[in-house]
């Protein structure tokens, strides 16, 4: 087990996470990590951001959250605090090479034509390839640049744990047509990459005193708009441009469908009869929770006086990760007017004295500055890490369907490689683990993977469920928090645990599931 060598690519939470298990494997990991700490996409959020998960359901099984920590929905800074513990707690600092940003990776040792023989995983199933592939099998090779002395090295691996996750790195921003762009504009243009990566203080002096809008309808527009408004209240209002409204949830309703029994409801990818007829004949309560969620929320907020109401369910919106928490007294200062909501129908152009929203030019929005909350290109940044074109065009799949991963974790025909980050639920922390400790399983050779063929059937079985429920079409991000439990029974078969770890009926139906639940996984584990 000693002579195989893990690369885990990032320092984030799955990082840290895919480190401590391998780690604990007996295995010496090495991880590549482009900035100077640990935390990830975390060291570059705003000030005001905030967990969007209750802090009991965002927590490492092994290593809860200090005492101290009394928020119900922790900072930005009491997370990387403890991720930092948790860092410190396993010794996994000595594993990481800081200011290392991996450029590129390549599959060596065998070729595609021989891979495209395969029946298995890596021609034999096991994490490690098969000993018959020519040469003795396949290897990685990853090119790392040194950030400080801006040199590039190359590392050997037998397996790679990518965890650059999927909000970060590659900025998502509009393309507009000529005379119509951020170049004619007279104030600056950034995107929330750029202002999330200021520090505190680069931050206020940037935005005191300026006129802002913030064209997204995300957490992170959300976020930065509410800084906005602590900032300059409404002599200098912050405008925030819409074309999609979210469901925006408050902490009493934050452990909804966490368990087991809302999972009744819903029609599971490779489900059985019994299991189809029961979601079936449960859809109008589906349908009637749903709705009574939104109708307390529409109670609660003044959605319908500022055009707010979401068009998608909001258990469509769940299904597919787009809910979000929001930001406390938020819509005071909505009533206030430091913060200006606007939709947007059609299309956002620039003037040089703000921004145009549906050809409008009679009335611009006149700012100072424009900020793009507009997301990632997360696919297009996991597609470039790979060398090969084939695993390019493998990686990347089709534009009309999900990421193709098995388990969300790894790719049938891109052997020796997982992926732990991408995909995403509800409830991240506690989902990465769960793929993590399955990982740990994999390497240390648990269970094998099925043949090629049976975990493409299965990824077009998640396929067709992402389609079914998720909201705005946004099936691509792969999420799972509609059946999260459902998905976590996946690993524990696979491991070869018992998936029900609740203490009688009751309890298993209608109590949370949460990390504590997995804690000691272990196959044949009852």
């Amino acid at each position: 087990m000693m002579e195989k060598r893990v690369a885990i690519i990032g320092a984030g939470i799955s990082g840290l996470l895919a480190c401590k298990h391998a780690a604990s494997n007996g295995y010496d990991p090495i991880v590549f990590e482009a900035q100077d700490k640990v935390g990830g996409l975390w060291n570059q959020t705003n000030e005001t951001t905030r967990l969007q998960n209750v802090k009991e359901t965002f927590q490492f099984s092994d290593f809860a959250w200090p005492t101290s920590v009394e928020d119900v929905f922790p900072h930005n800074k009491q997370l990387l605090e403890y991720l930092q513990s948790y860092a410190d707690k396993f010794e996994l600092l000595r594993y990481i090479r800081f200011n290392s940003e991996v450029v590129s990776i390549d599959y060596v040792g065998v070729s595609d034509d021989e891979m495209l023989t395969w029946d298995l995983w890596g021609g034999g199933g096991g994490a490690f390839g098969s000993s018959a592939a020519s040469n003795g099998g396949g290897r990685w090779i990853l090119k790392v640049f040194d950030t400080q002395n801006q040199t590039i090295k190359e590392y050997e691996a037998e397996f790679v744990v990518v965890c650059i996750g999927r909000f970060s790195g590659l900025a998502n921003i509009p393309e507009f047509p000529p005379e119509s762009g951020p170049e004619i504009f007279s104030g600056k243009v950034l995107h929330s990459m750029e202002y999330s990566a200021m520090d505190n203080a680069s931050a206020a002096e940037l935005i005191k005193g300026k006129k802002v809008a913030i064209i997204g309808s995300g957490k992170s527009a959300i976020d930065i708009a509410f800084e906005c408004a602590n900032a300059n209240e409404n002599k200098n209002p912050c405008t925030v441009i819409q074309r999609t409204t979210h469901w925006m949830y408050t902490p009493s309703i934050a452990y909804l469908g966490f368990n087991r029994f809302s999972e009744l409801m819903v029609h599971k990818p490779g489900e059985g009869l019994f299991s189809s007829m029961l979601a079936t004949s449960l859809s109008p309560l589906r349908w009637a929770v749903s709705k009574m969620i939104e109708s307390y929320l529409k109670y609660k907020l003044p959605l319908k006086k500022y055009d707010m109401i979401p068009k998608q369910s909001f258990f469509q919106e769940a299904s597919s990760c787009q809910i979000l928490f929001l930001p406390e007294k938020f819509y005071d200062k909505v009533e206030d007017k430091s913060i200006i909501l606007k939709k947007s129908n059609k299309f956002i152009s620039f003037c040089k004295e703000g921004l145009i929203i549906d050809g409008d030019e009679n009335n611009p929005v006149k700012v100072d500055i424009v900020i793009f909350a507009t997301g990632y290109k997360g696919e297009e940044k996991l597609k470039n890490l790979f060398s090969s074109p084939t695993f390019q065009t493998y990686i990347e799949g089709s534009p009309s369907s999900t990421i193709p991963l098995y388990r969300q974790i790894v790719h049938p025909r891109i052997p020796q490689l997982a992926i732990i980050g991408y995909s995403e639920s509800l409830a991240n922390l506690y989902t990465f683990e769960m793929r993590c400790k399955w990982l740990s399983f994999f390497l240390d050779g648990a269970f094998n993977l099925p043949s090629i063929k049976e975990m493409e059937k299965d990824i077009q079985e998640w396929d067709k469920y992402m389609k079914k429920y998720s909201g705005n079409g946004k099936f691509r991000r792969a999420c799972i928090g509609g059946v999260h439990i459902y998905y976590n029974d996946q690993l524990c078969r696979d491991i070869g645990c018992n998936p029900r770890r609740k203490k009688g009926c009751f309890a298993e139906l209608f109590q949370p599931y949460g990390p504590a639940d997995y804690v000691g996984l272990a196959p044949g584990q009852v």
